[in-house]
């Protein structure tokens, strides 16, 4: 039998391959030979007996597990079988956290320790209680702020208001035991960076490969949220100016409630165990807000742009996030900020995921626009040339033909076009007699010639 996951053949005993029997407690489970050579032959042991008097004890002195070590002869020849069980419980070596992972045994860091550690536990990374934080020590503007903020969205009472710091916090599940969750200390505390390095935000503006400016937002992730989408549309973003009647309209070339929905989406989620601040780049034509985060197994950037149920990483943070009225609870943030583009008449944004990186990208309303009117150009000179040969107007005459109901907007989607391109196309269909209308605009339907188009 060769090695596989559950299986691991080794010709002596070595201290170090205690790793392997904690990456198997961690992992499924396990069997380790000892006395075998990779092909899985036996070639015997000449300390078998100490060693199965001493291994029972270094397993359990060591990682802190009992594990079955037997003694077995082949052709005269002796080896042992540790078969290991897969432990409900973190199990760690010296301090390490090894996983059995295929034929392979990691050591486990960084993100994929924290994963694994909660999946073990049960527990998030921010309900986790410091010990040398107090209530005392947090900010009395990020509470004010907070509260303001919770009014405005009705998601808590004028009662829950008046509450002092400390009940406020346990009303909010904050506090565990009377001491503070690391929720709390990045929610309320004026530097979290005293335990958590990275937590803020960096700005920058740039022209190519070259920053032009930037600025760093620090403080509680409350009062990160209460500034740092203004300092966006206040500095970083200039505005199509325009006037309707008396009244000044501004045009932002992005949706303010698409990057403010993205940018509190990144502060909930994020991994702050990570020490990688949240990092939004500006751009003449595009905007990215990226962040370190930890998706539930088997996620993918396109399980984010469908339906999906809300899984937040940092769940104590999200609620009070929540509460403020910042974020929704159903997760539907995603749709809310597809739809802001989409009413700005911009495109819908880009999710880039690399390993733990996730970047959204937005591309503004004038790139869309200019694009958008390319295309129409591109395609009504095509249409111009042979009307009859393009094949996209072979395709609205087969819908038509199939759906003699369908709406404008039903056969850009089928198509890949414009409206405005569509429309022009059916109307030069209309005086070529090829199709025509029967009905009102609203409650008719499409009729095609099939003799004329047959002659042609």
């Amino acid at each position: 039998m060769t090695e596989n996951q559950n299986i691991e053949y080794k010709e002596s005993w070595h201290d170090e391959y205690l790793k392997w029997i904690c990456g198997y407690a961690n992992a499924q489970g396990g069997v380790l030979y000892i006395g075998l050579n990779d092909k899985g032959t036996v070639v015997g042991l000449k300390n078998s007996k100490k060693l199965l008097e001493d291994l029972p004890n270094k397993i359990r002195d060591v990682l802190g597990i009992v594990a079955d070590v037997n003694l077995h002869k082949k052709k005269g020849l002796d080896y042992i079988k540790i078969i290991v069980h897969p432990s409900s419980y973190p199990v760690d070596y010296k301090g390490e956290y090894h996983y059995r992972s295929g034929s392979t045994k990691q050591l486990l860091t960084g993100a994929a320790l924290t994963q694994f550690l909660m999946r073990k536990t049960g527990s998030k990374w921010d309900a986790v209680v410091l010990d040398d934080a107090t209530v005392e020590d947090l900010d009395k503007e990020s509470f004010d702020i907070f509260k303001r903020e919770a009014k405005r969205s009705g998601r808590m009472t004028d009662s829950d208001l008046q509450l002092s710091d400390e009940e406020l916090l346990n009303h909010l599940n904050l506090l565990k035991d009377g001491k503070l969750k690391r929720a709390a200390v990045l929610l309320f505390h004026r530097n979290p960076e005293k335990w958590f390095t990275g937590v803020y935000t960096k700005i920058g503006k740039f022209t190519g490969s070259e920053i032009d400016y930037m600025d760093e937002v620090h403080g509680s992730l409350i009062l990160q949220a209460d500034r740092v989408i203004d300092l966006i549309y206040l500095k970083y973003l200039k505005a199509a100016v325009s006037y309707q009647k008396d009244t000044r309209v501004e045009l932002y070339p992005f949706a303010r409630e698409a990057i403010r929905e993205t940018y509190f989406n990144a502060l909930c989620h994020s991994d702050w165990s990570g020490c990688v601040p949240i990092q939004i780049k500006i751009e003449e034509e595009q905007m990215f807000i990226s962040n370190i985060c930890l998706f539930p197994e088997g996620w993918t950037a396109e399980t984010l742009m469908k339906d999906h149920n809300s899984v937040p990483f940092n769940p104590d943070i999200a609620n009070t996030f929540y509460r403020a009225g910042y974020i929704e609870a159903w997760g539907r943030g995603i749709k809310k900020i597809c739809d802001a583009c989409k009413e700005l008449g911009a495109k819908e944004p880009e999710y880039i995921i690399h390993g733990h990186d996730v970047m959204v990208r937005f591309e503004s309303l004038h790139t869309h626009e200019s694009q958008e009117k390319s295309q129409e150009k591109s395609q009504e000179k095509s249409q111009e040339k042979n009307i009859k040969r393009n094949a996209i107007t072979e395709k609205i005459i087969d819908i038509l033909k199939k759906n003699p109901d369908s709406s404008m907007k039903e056969i850009s989607l089928k198509c890949g076009v414009t409206e405005s391109w569509v429309y022009k196309t059916i109307k030069k269909l209309k005086a070529q007699e090829m199709v025509y209308h029967i009905g009102p605009d609203k409650g008719g339907h499409w009729k095609v010639n099939t003799k004329l188009l047959e002659r042609e």
